[in-house]
């Protein structure tokens, strides 16, 4: 990373970067492209920033790419097992609508306190939902539990290459649209930081990432700091993990350029006056990014507006 600040206690880990290239996001934009349009891109001229809408794609968040990209990949390979995942949301969702498309049974696992939103929507297509947990750790040991009990394939919501890979196809339509030179990207697990950074980082992009102040676990493992604690309650909920991916840790230490970490209060702000100035409507984690934009520098900055599946009661506090 180029942050003075973080780079000196980095260590990248080489063996795991090596399982992930920029070629494989390459694969998955061919894999995609059948099933999947391409996202737009806004203009916000209040906040100086250009915004990749992912809230309007299927499921409503990037996450559906990763997923679908996983089980056509795995098809190719000939596994076809069933699938689990554990999910604050937006991935179970993205599988659910991906192995819906594709035929393949899935079995969702998702905190108790997942928004009713997201809940529906995963059960909309057919999944199986198992509610299990105070929060994604819980709901993820609960997925790895049946996983090894029913020989289901255990899918990460971000620490995997297939997933890493399809959440990379993200910069690749922004770099074919704008040519940005900073693209800012919410982290929780990394997946989808890592990917664009992949997709990227050759071009000399710049690659920023965002989270909340307390709900900051990718940026104190990149500093080498202790992780494991209870995240903060947020509105990012969909960011709200205890534990970043290793693969993802990896990818980032050598790619990730800054990470910025939003308060709160300015996280809240942020979408409210996405969906008053700019008519955007966005989640938590999908504000996230746009929230950070104001700290960082650039002629061309894009901002990834993750996900828009906000949750009525939510929308009703802000």
């Amino acid at each position: 990373m180029a942050d003075a600040g973080l780079s000196a206690t980095m260590e990248p880990d080489v063996a795991r970067t090596g399982s992930v290239t920029a070629a494989d996001v390459l694969a998955a934009q061919a894999r995609l492209r059948r099933y999947l349009d391409v996202t737009p891109l806004h203009h916000a001229e209040r906040f100086g920033c250009w915004l990749k809408l992912e809230n309007l794609q299927r499921t409503g968040s990037y996450k559906v790419r990763g997923a679908l990209n996983a089980l056509l990949a795995a098809r190719e390979r000939g596994d076809h097992r069933p699938v689990i995942a554990a999910s604050a949301g937006n991935h179970a969702q993205g599988l659910a609508w991906a192995a819906y498309r594709l035929g393949v049974q899935a079995i969702t696992v998702m905190p108790k306190c997942a928004p009713h939103t997201k809940v529906a929507g995963v059960a909309h297509w057919g999944a199986t939902v198992r509610l299990h947990g105070d929060g994604y750790d819980q709901a993820r040991a609960f997925a790895v539990e049946l996983a090894a009990q029913n020989g289901y394939r255990l899918l990460s919501a971000f620490d995997d290459p297939d997933v890493i890979a399809g959440q990379g196809t993200v910069g690749l339509e922004i770099a074919a649209a704008m040519n940005p030179d900073v693209v800012l990207v919410p982290i929780g697990g990394g997946g989808l930081a890592a990917g664009v950074a992949l997709a990227l980082k050759s071009q000399g992009v710049r690659i920023v990432g965002a989270q909340v102040e307390g709900v900051d676990a990718m940026a104190r493992a990149l500093r080498c700091e202790p992780t494991g604690a209870e995240p903060a309650a947020s509105l990012a909920d969909g960011v709200r993990v205890k534990e970043p991916g290793r693969l993802t840790r990896a990818l980032l230490a050598e790619l990730l350029d800054d990470v910025v970490i939003v308060r709160e209060a300015e996280l809240r702000e942020t979408l409210v006056r996405l969906a008053l100035e700019e008519h955007v409507i966005a989640e938590g984690a999908g504000a996230l990014a746009l929230a950070a934009g104001r700290r960082v520098a650039g002629r061309r900055k894009c901002a990834v507006v993750s996900g828009g599946n906000l949750d009525a009661a939510v929308l009703s506090r802000l």
